[in-house]
């Protein structure tokens, strides 16, 4: 059996323009919040956390609304498409204001800044996990290790591109106010673009109905108890879908606390600039982005769950030796990078094997549904850790980040091994069959 590359990647262009916009989110709304509209930092950052607290309600929602949409295009198409065509259209408002404002500055602008923040986000919301479940919802079981890698690979390339087009676009910094427009217009179209294919070449009630096919021709894939109330998971099943996300909440727990406060942590503690600690995060992602492919890989030949507790013990490894460099030494050294290298590495052993396993234990009308389960653990995880991380860095001291982490993440490498389903088939291959590359 081979993964349809070609399929995977334009499958994965509607996860590109999710992670592009995303990108350019997170990046740009702060700087306008506090230096255009004058917000505070902490009101910044409240309304900057909304897009987690939001996502807590409208992921699950909308996956489980799109599992049960029965329309022409498909299940997860015709939110794709409405949601996209919103988001744009809300975006493009943005920067409007923004320009509006900073000419003639009135508290109605800022507060329709807000809340068409606030609408772009419920736009967002509707179509991330009918977006992320098309994936399943074409491939075999067996392979969505392999395509996940790529369809983070997409995701990536969506943050690189939106960071190219910013380099090219503001290559010098100014006192002179900059409009953003151009560059909510560019990314806008990338989004439009991204639409455009997965509407007009990826057919999905072809493909699922293919899907449907190969899941019935192989019902030992399947989890899933018939009963006479109807289909049902086996208990057993459950409980490894109970360890497998709270395993998730743990390690987002760790890794998003110590991106969070990184950046202070290094200055505090390294005397690192800023340009320094980014150039980390920067090498962890790319450290990443290298992996992933490799990591669907590895995962179709060791199994989900060897994969993921590796990279739970290396992520933890990579924590704890941090930590180590911070007893010893308060000045930058470039052995960081080696250590960030592997963060990155082991994240991708971690991320692109985990959503692959939560939806492997659902049946395929629950795609979306699970789905949105997946993102509800990871971001109740990313809502709580900035502020008990940030908790303890204020009132214990900075020296608890790596120790924090790497504690978290050690105890998912602990709740993993009480997951017993989800896992890939693992197969041997024998004679020339083991010389046989996937495409």
């Amino acid at each position: 059996m081979k993964l349809n590359t070609k399929r995977t990647v334009l499958v994965g262009f509607a996860f590109l323009s999710i992670c592009a916009f995303w990108q350019m989110y997170d990046n740009l709304v702060p700087k306008i919040l506090t230096e255009t509209f004058g917000i505070g930092e902490s009101i910044s950052g409240v309304i900057m956390a909304s897009d987690n607290i939001l996502a807590l309600f409208l992921l699950p929602l909308f996956g489980g609304l799109s599992d049960k949409c029965k329309s022409p295009l498909g299940r997860r198409r015709p939110f794709i498409l409405f949601g996209t065509l919103a988001a744009v259209a809300l975006m493009m408002l943005l920067p409007i204001l923004t320009d509006s404002y900073h000419a003639e500055p009135a508290l109605w602008k800022t507060v329709c800044f807000i809340l068409g923040l606030g609408l772009l986000l419920i736009a967002m919301g509707t179509y991330r996990s009918p977006a992320v479940a098309l994936m399943p919802d074409v491939t075999p079981k067996p392979l969505r290790s392999k395509a996940n890698a790529i369809i983070n690979l997409m995701g990536a390339l969506g943050g690189i591109i939106y960071l190219i087009l910013t380099t090219f676009l503001y290559k010098t910094t100014s006192d002179v106010y900059v409009s953003y427009l151009p560059l909510f217009a560019i990314v806008g179209g990338i989004m439009l673009v991204a639409l455009a294919i997965v509407m007009f070449c990826v057919n999905e009630p072809k493909l699922v109905a293919e899907q449907k096919a190969y899941e019935d021709a192989h019902p030992e894939d399947n989890l899933v108890q018939v009963t006479e109330n109807g289909e049902t998971l086996p208990a057993d099943v459950k409980k490894s879908l109970s360890f497998l996300l709270v395993s998730i909440a743990l390690w987002f727990i760790g890794y998003n606390g110590v991106t969070t406060w990184f950046s202070v942590y290094a200055a505090e503690s390294w005397n690192m600039t800023l340009g320094q600690a980014n150039t980390c995060l920067t090498i962890a992602t790319a450290g990443a982005i290298v992996t992933y492919i490799p990591s669907g890989n590895v995962a179709s030949k060791l199994g989900r769950k060897k994969t993921i507790r590796f990279g739970t013990l290396l992520l933890a490894g990579s924590f704890a030796a941090a930590f180590g460099y911070t007893m010893v030494s308060n000045s930058f050294s470039p052995i960081l990078y080696v250590l960030f290298i592997l963060v990155g590495v082991a994240w991708a052993f971690i991320n692109v094997n985990s959503l692959p396993m939560v939806v492997e234990m659902c049946k395929g009308s629950e795609v979306g549904k699970f789905t949105g389960l997946y993102y509800t653990f990871s971001m109740s995880a990313q809502i709580a850790t900035p502020i008990v991380a940030g908790w303890l860095l204020e009132n214990v001291g900075y020296k608890t980040l790596f120790p924090y982490a790497a504690i978290f993440v050690f105890a998912s490498f602990i709740t993993m091994a009480f997951v017993k389903h989800g896992d890939n088939r693992v197969e041997a291959r024998k004679g020339l069959e083991a010389f046989d590359v996937d495409d």
